[in-house]
């Protein structure tokens, strides 16, 4: 039975009847105080049936989501269903926004969309905006528009903290959707402001470490995040002899293990190889240009990693209400690859983590790949009501 005090309630469900989906998670969410549904879903749904059937199920309060490459339920990794978070409306003041036209979005833009969200989070007064909130950014991950997008969007934020995750597809890298105003859209993104009095904290980790070879960027299709030649060759070709495979053996798998990354000041962000072309190119998650200087990475144990982050955020706030997590799709694909998915899932269940797997995650305006990125909520209220 839920705990009817519980700040947030989550739910899963692995009906594939979209109607019976719906009720399941409505029945485990609904109660007098629901403020807002955020959902992540496999994209094997008959989206607009889905939409029809969360749109009917919880008639009256906001829902928002997106679609995943493999969800975070209650009980760790999950493959093929939908996971739900209710958000009680005593505790979260919650705002949403669609944001459409992705190529043209512009700080003006961002700017009103911001106030916009701020305004009707104030509105509720549960805490001063400005030190109690945080954004939650959901993008389509096939735009290509998310370096663009999420750097604007920081600007107009401030230092109100942001993350977020790019929408899947269930690895087919074909159709990715976000959810908000009642139906799924493509080439779009879901901006969601929470405000609220428990205590919380934006972080993200990766596991991977600097060696000693780099490429440099030679040729590369910037609108496309395609690269054409890495140390003026083929760019396929020298990325296999880097990773001592032959071409035809490159794989997602072998992205994971052996990704790249640009180094900005001493920190390293991934930027994760998608798929090799016919030309023989490579094309990326992330934005490249000619020029940049790509280090490559080895991973060092991700559960390791995974278990002293988790365990940090539980000192600095307790045992967590909630931790709504962003996990790169690269990441679940090497657990699978070392059998490590059973202890992983444990570890997630065991601290409360509810979330998706992305074709990229977001954190204070930057896109990054290959990590996993979130809100860790606690679960008693640091600051009183605002004034």
């Amino acid at each position: 039975m839920a705990d009817t005090d519980a700040p947030l309630r989550t739910a899963v469900s692995r009906q594939r009847e979209p109607a019976a989906a719906a009720r399941e998670l409505a029945e485990a969410l609904c109660h007098p105080e629901l403020g807002f549904v955020l959902f992540f879903c496999s994209a094997e749904y008959p989206l607009a049936a889905l939409s029809d059937a969360l749109n009917g199920a919880f008639e009256g309060v906001p829902v928002a989501g997106c679609t995943t490459a493999g969800e975070i339920t209650p009980e760790g990794y999950g493959r093929g269903c939908i996971v739900a978070i209710g958000l009680d409306r005593r505790h979260f003041a919650v705002s949403c926004a669609l944001v459409e036209d992705l190529g043209g979005f512009d700080l003006i833009r961002a700017q009103r969309i911001v106030d916009g969200l701020l305004d009707d989070c104030r509105d509720r007064a549960l805490a001063p905006v400005g030190e109690h909130s945080f954004a939650l950014t959901l993008l389509d991950g096939l735009s290509s528009c998310e370096e663009q997008v999420l750097a604007t969007l920081d600007a107009a934020l401030g230092r109100i903290p942001s993350f977020g995750g790019s929408a899947g597809d269930d690895n087919r890298l074909a159709h990715t959707h976000v959810n908000a105003g009642g139906r799924f859209h493509g080439q779009a993104a879901v901006v969601v402001m929470v405000n609220t009095r428990l205590p919380f904290e934006v972080f993200t980790t990766h596991h991977l470490r600097p060696r000693d070879e780099k490429l440099v960027v030679t040729r590369a299709d910037r609108e496309r995040r395609r690269v054409l030649e890495l140390n003026a060759l083929p760019a396929a070709e020298e990325y296999a002899r880097l990773v001592g495979l032959p071409v035809e053996a490159l794989a997602p798998e072998v992205f994971a293990r052996h990704p790249l990354a640009v180094r900005l000041g001493e920190a390293h962000f991934v930027r994760s190889i998608q798929r090799v072309n016919d030309d023989g190119s490579l094309s990326f998650y992330c934005a490249v240009e000619n020029g940049i200087v790509l280090t490559a990475m080895q991973p060092a144990p991700m559960m390791e990693d995974l278990a002293t982050v988790l365990a940090g955020l539980n000192e600095r706030l307790g045992e967590p209400a909630l931790i709504i997590g962003c996990d790169c799709f690269l990441r679940r694909l090497e657990l699978e690859t070392l059998g490590q998915v059973p202890s992983a899932s444990r570890l997630l269940a065991r601290s409360r983590v509810i979330g998706f797997n992305t074709y990229g995650e977001q954190h204070h305006g930057t896109h990054i790949n290959q990590t996993f990125t979130g809100v860790a909520i606690g679960s008693r209220p640091t600051v009183g009501p605002a004034r």
